[in-house]
């Protein structure tokens, strides 16, 4: 897309909706021990509200990229997180922990088609060797969300209600929407687009590859957020402001962990870049392991897995070498293998909790998911090679 006069207002409307959606996203995970509390259940149980969240994510993504392949992409956007803010505003208002699951998981419907599209939609107004930082620009808004909306939502959750962290990010999306009907370019609809095309991303052996490494390897930063501040309410005796300083560490290291991965994957190439952060990703959750037990060094160490988890930056970024015409589909499928990983880890780390296995466990199985993760990453290299395919397209500079 050719630079517009309004671009960079667009692409700030964009990002309160990426705002928005890390707001809520990683809300859920924050807020765990009072809507558990609140609705009577246990931590493992209140993990599936963040697991329907995240099959939404995995079921939507795929729809969402062929209902929108002939649409403006303005309006396209504006529809998603005007719907993500209506489910939002439903988990806020209606009762039931059954309600609060379905919620949540029409809540994830609409998250991988919009960030997919915003962040096609921002790196293609760069040149090509610095798409990375157009697909930062996008998944800044995720990451700022976790220093102030996140912890912002824990505090009004503490104070007010989990339910208001809620409906905070759902009021921000319904801003957002008609932010980008106001502010993005009237880009007319592709009509020559061919919605089944798209799936033609799942048959590229080299896009699903690179979906299983964020799939799998990712797992473990959610296996040990997801359960952070549950952990340390139940093994420490924090001050009140200890949680919403765990959350806000955590949006740090992200924001922080973005920039850095942004410079990686130019410098390094996506693979050399995803195998460096993948290793990093283990290290830092081992150590949240070991910190469990002391409110201070958990809030350390929840700094320093934010750091670690921005392997969106590099594998989005080979993504759009690969996925060919089908940019949209494999741009949404990406947040969907990474809401896949949100899926599985806290299941994995629930279980583990369930089992007696202490609140160390998460890190543990965070651990684990990273150690796969790498021998996915190994394989999709391989496949790389084997098919002749151009790797490492950003060799190193000097």
């Amino acid at each position: 897309m050719p630079p517009q006069p309004n671009l960079k207002l667009a692409i700030l409307a964009l990002g309160l909706g990426s705002f928005a959606i890390g707001t809520s996203e990683f809300a859920a995970m924050g807020l765990l021990p009072w809507y558990a509390s609140d609705l009577a259940i246990t931590e493992p149980q209140a993990g599936h509200v963040i697991s329907a969240y995240a099959l939404g994510v995995v079921v939507g993504a795929p729809i969402t990229s062929i209902i929108g392949a002939r649409l403006p992409r303005r309006r396209y956007l504006a529809a998603l997180i005007a719907v993500y803010g209506v489910m939002n505003l439903l988990a806020a208002v209606l009762p039931g922990y059954g309600t609060l699951v379905f919620t949540r998981f029409l809540a994830g419907l609409p998250h991988g088609g919009y960030l997919g599209v915003a962040m096609l939609f921002a790196a293609d107004a760069l040149p090509k060797e610095q798409r990375a930082k157009g697909v930062t620009q996008v998944l800044l808004g995720l990451t700022i969300a976790n220093i102030a909306g996140v912890p912002l939502a824990g505090v009004l959750g503490q104070g007010m209600g989990w339910r208001w962290g809620f409906a905070l990010p759902g009021v921000l999306a319904l801003i957002a929407g008609w932010l980008i009907l106001r502010l993005a370019p009237r880009v007319g609809a592709n009509a020559k687009a061919n919605p089944m095309a798209e799936l033609k991303a799942l048959k590229n052996p080299a896009v699903m590859l690179t979906l299983a490494v964020g799939a799998v390897g990712c797992g473990g930063v959610f296996a040990v957020y997801s359960y952070l501040s549950a952990a340390m309410l139940a093994t420490t005796n924090p001050p009140s402001w200890a949680v919403a300083a765990l959350l806000s560490a955590f949006g740090v290291g992200m924001t922080l962990g973005s920039i850095i991965a942004a410079k990686l994957t130019i410098r390094l190439g996506e693979f050399k870049a995803a195998f460096v952060l993948m290793v990093f990703m283990a290290l830092t959750q081992g150590l949240a392991s070991l910190a469990v037990g002391n409110w201070i060094l958990m809030i350390a160490s929840s700094f320093i897995v934010g750091v670690g988890a921005s392997m969106a930056v590099p594998l989005q970024t080979r993504l759009m070498e690969v996925a060919g015409e089908a940019q949209s589909m494999a741009a949404a499928m990406n947040h969907a293998a990474f809401n896949a990983a949100n899926a599985l880890g806290p299941w994995l780390a629930g279980m583990a909790l369930a089992a007696g296995w202490g609140w160390s466990s998460s890190g543990l199985v965070g651990v684990g998911l990273s150690l796969a993760g790498m021998v996915m990453l190994a394989i999709a290299w391989w496949q790389a090679r084997a098919s002749g395919q151009a790797f490492e397209d950003y060799p190193a500079r000097a």
